[in-house]
């Protein structure tokens, strides 16, 4: 069976994933523009039919409240080296034409976060449990799934935040931009402490995988990660919000379990020498 039989009878019900290698952001990390609101309120209602257009600017305004709580941490090279991978994975998805942006925010909690438009950010204490470039395409390609599917979308749709949201537009011209963040911020804070529902999370792992592995790396990055932290303290304070608002790593372990024997000898590279290149100095830095 070829490469691509095999990741699309992984990949299973999920949306068949075509390689489309176009150019990519010429931005390295995160970099917030003034987000304006024209137009963006007259769509919130319904975000079913929300445009890319607007997307992006309520995925800039969602990450500017990511980093308003936590900002990059001060590493340019290891900010250049993520973008790097995670631009190459997202070139897999659905979505390769996406402004996509990566970064690593200054938080020792384990975790990683997506919001709409193609905004990734991943926390410096998950960056430290990984072990080697595979395990981060893996990460991250699991946060390009949430994009790619548009979960955080619908997950706005299905709650009362898009009405708080479409009250932005009362705001005047000058004050739009600084309510659309205020807006922004309540709902956002609330999603992700509640997290997604737990299909999105076993979809996003299913599709990470055929990502990552359409990038050319070991398809068992992500599941290394997660048997990883299946096997580490729960009790762990650093991992209480990732276990709040995922299924237990091994509940994702289970599910992806069926699939992986799909990928059986496909060999590829985990590129541990470049990712500790990266990443010594986080590794050894004092939290």
């Amino acid at each position: 069976m070829n490469l691509s039989r095999t990741l699309i009878r992984f990949l299973g019900a999920a949306t068949m994933i075509v390689l489309v290698l176009a150019g990519c952001s010429s931005g390295i990390g995160i970099r917030l523009q003034k987000v304006d609101v024209n137009n963006v309120v007259k769509s919130v209602g319904n975000l079913r039919e929300v445009k890319e257009p607007e997307e992006i600017k309520i995925g800039q305004g969602m990450a500017e409240t990511l980093l308003g709580a936590r900002p990059l941490y001060n590493d340019p090279e290891l900010q250049r080296y993520v973008n790097e991978v995670g631009l190459w994975v997202a070139q897999q998805s659905d979505r390769p034409n996406l402004p996509w942006h990566f970064g690593v925010n200054d938080s020792d909690y384990i975790n990683a976060f997506a919001a709409p438009g193609g905004f990734i950010i991943v926390t410096k204490g998950m960056v430290k449990q990984l072990r080697n470039e595979a395990e981060l395409a893996g990460v991250l390609g699991h946060e390009i799934a949430h994009v790619n599917q548009k979960h955080h979308l619908i997950a706005l749709r299905k709650s009362a935040f898009a009405n708080l949201l479409s009250e932005g537009a009362a705001a005047s011209s000058d004050k739009k931009q600084e309510n659309m963040v205020r807006m922004l911020s309540a709902p956002t804070k609330e999603l992700y402490a509640r997290g997604l529902d737990k299909s999105d999370e076993f979809e996003a792992d299913r599709m990470g995988v055929v990502f990552a592995t359409r990038a050319g790396y070991d398809p068992y990055g992500l599941p290394a990660v997660l048997t990883t932290l299946a096997t580490a303290d729960p009790k762990d304070g650093y991992l209480k919000l990732l276990f709040k608002t995922h299924p237990l790593p091994q509940a994702r372990l289970d599910a992806l379990a069926p699939g992986l024997g799909t990928l059986d000898g496909i060999q590829a590279p985990q590129n541990a020498d470049r990712f500790l290149q990266y990443t010594r100095k986080l590794k050894v830095a004092t939290p």
